[in-house]
Formats: C-alpha cells, sequence, structure tokens
C-alpha cells in the first residue's frame, strides 16, 4: 500500500517574458483562459485528484496570484446581498482554506528543478505531485487523477507523457522506455532536452509529475544540467540509476502549450467552444470568419 498523495507543487516564478507586455503587471498564471485564470485549472485538477495542501513556488511580483486565493469579504456581501448566488458560488470555489496553501520565493531563476526543491522541508516524507500551470490539459477524467489512480498501482515516480512531432521533441524532456504497449510505460532513461535526431523515442515529458522524497535529495549530487538550470528531469533520471522505479503514463487528454501564444489562444477557442453558453455564438463567428477569408482568396 503507497502513501496517499496529498501535497502538490506549483512552480510559478517564471517571469512570462513571452507574455509582454501583459506581464509587467499581471503574473502570467492570472491571465485568463475563457473566463478563469491559469492557475485555476491547475488547482481544480489537484483537487480532483485529492490534494490537500498546495505549496506555490513564487518570485517578486506575484502578489497578484497570492490575492486570488484569499476571500473577498464585501465581494461575497454584495453578490450575496443582490441575489447572484450562481456568481457567489463560482467565486467561493476561488477560496484557499488557511492552513492548506503555502507561498515560497524562488529568489533566482535556476531552472524547474531548484524551484521544486524549495519546497522540501514542506514536502518531508511523503510523496508529492507537481503541476506546471502553463499545460492545461483537457480531459474526460483530470489528468492528475489519471496519474495518481495509476500510482496506487506502481508506487515509485511517474511522469505525464505524450507523443510529440519528430521536429519538436528537442524541446523537450524525453523517455526511453521498455514498451509502448500500455499507458503506464517503466522508463529506462530521460534524456533533456535532446539534440536533433538523438531523441531515444517521440514521448515527452509534460507537466505532470508524481514524485517521491529521493528525488529532491538527489539535487545534493547534481550539477546544473541544460541551459545551465537544475533540471527536474536529471533528478528524476537519478532515480533510474539509483535502481528505482520511474514510470510513464499516456494519459487521455489533449493538452495545450499555454506557455505560448499560439497554445493560449488555441486552448481559448477549445474550451469556449467546450461552454454551452459560448458555443453557438463563437462557431457561427468561427464560420463566418473561415467563409471571409476563403472568399478573399
Amino acid at each position: 500500500m503507497h502513501k496517499r498523495v496529498t501535497k502538490a507543487i506549483f512552480p510559478v516564478a517564471g517571469l512570462g517574458t513571452r507574455f509582454l507586455p501583459a506581464t509587467k503587471s499581471v503574473p502570467k498564471e492570472i491571465m485568463t483562459l475563457v473566463d478563469r485564470p491559469l492557475i485555476q485549472y491547475a488547482i481544480d485538477e489537484a483537487r480532483a485528484a485529492g490534494i490537500e495542501d498546495f505549496i506555490f513556488v513564487t518570485s517578486r511580483g506575484k502578489s497578484a496570484l497570492e490575492d486570488y486565493f484569499d476571500h473577498a469579504p464585501d465581494l461575497e456581501a454584495s453578490l450575496k446581498a443582490s441575489g447572484k448566488h450562481e456568481l457567489l458560488e463560482i467565486l467561493q470555489n476561488t477560496n484557499m482554506d488557511s492552513g492548506t496553501i503555502a507561498y515560497l520565493r524562488q529568489h533566482k531563476p535556476l531552472g524547474l528543478g531548484h524551484a521544486v526543491s524549495c519546497a522540501r522541508k514542506l514536502i518531508g516524507n511523503e510523496p508529492f505531485a507537481v503541476i506546471l500551470p502553463d499545460d492545461v490539459i483537457a480531459a474526460e477524467k483530470p489528468c492528475l487523477q489519471q496519474m495518481v489512480e495509476a500510482y496506487e498501482e506502481t508506487g515509485g515516480a511517474m511522469v505525464a507523457t505524450m507523443e510529440v512531432a519528430p521536429d519538436k521533441i528537442s524541446s523537450y524532456g524525453v523517455l526511453d522506455v521498455e514498451s509502448q504497449d500500455s499507458a503506464v510505460m517503466k522508463v529506462n532513461a530521460m534524456v533533456e532536452k535532446p539534440a536533433k535526431g538523438k531523441a531515444p523515442s517521440n514521448l515527452a515529458v509534460i507537466g505532470r509529475y508524481i514524485l517521491n522524497p529521493n528525488v529532491l535529495c538527489n539535487f545534493d549530487h547534481l550539477g546544473r544540467g541544460a541551459g545551465g538550470e537544475y533540471q527536474l528531469t536529471d533528478a528524476i533520471a537519478h532515480e533510474i540509476t539509483a535502481g528505482r522505479n520511474v514510470y510513464g503514463y499516456r494519459f487521455e487528454g489533449q493538452r495545450f502549450d499555454c506557455g505560448s501564444k499560439a497554445g493560449f489562444l488555441q486552448a481559448t477557442v477549445a474550451f469556449a467552444l467546450a461552454r454551452d453558453d459560448l458555443r453557438d455564438e463563437l462557431s457561427d463567428y468561427l464560420a463566418q470568419l473561415h467563409a471571409t477569408r476563403h472568399a478573399a482568396q
């Protein structure tokens, strides 16, 4: 019987430079996908997976992120007085109870591995999840919930994975697996951003992880990796070297890279089309736009 996964780390210290000038004053994680900020999608996924303790690794300029999860008594009172109970319920779902959320500062941008290791003292001797809010995954059963259910059978360390086109694979951590015959695949090796033509497979690591405390200890023995940063992939790969099991989990769902402008726009359209209150009007607009462009050619 493996310990339950009840803690999750959210690395949100990045500057969001690809979204300047918006991120000059607004943390990227607060930017809205339809009508919910990116971070809310990550939180909702974590809650569905049974996460109870939420650890945010932040940096200077992220106070709006902390404010977002705080209670807003005046706004709640106004909505209640106006009889806007549906909006009140939506608002209250963004609140985080005292004691369930913690904020840590990553003072220097030293990579994802360093950001995750900042939470070592709060993790203690328990397994934990890592969720990258930039990776938004639309799925009937939330991705992390899928992984937690698989982890209960396997233990070890687990990373979410998906197939990526060969011309893009060098932008990812890549898995070398024993077999691709099932959703859960034992990993033989991991390579961070392999050179073109050197990738061991087309299975890329996506921003969902279930890890054990050994992974954090591995940073004591590892130097900086690709890009001069402390890579989480390297610490997970060290588990394999130490003879401990690492698994790739091929999740069911569609992943959107909301760390890029194109991916953010694609996600916005996809999530809006999935909404009953937006689908018809947006579909009509897209059809009209396509017809106008086709006629102009």
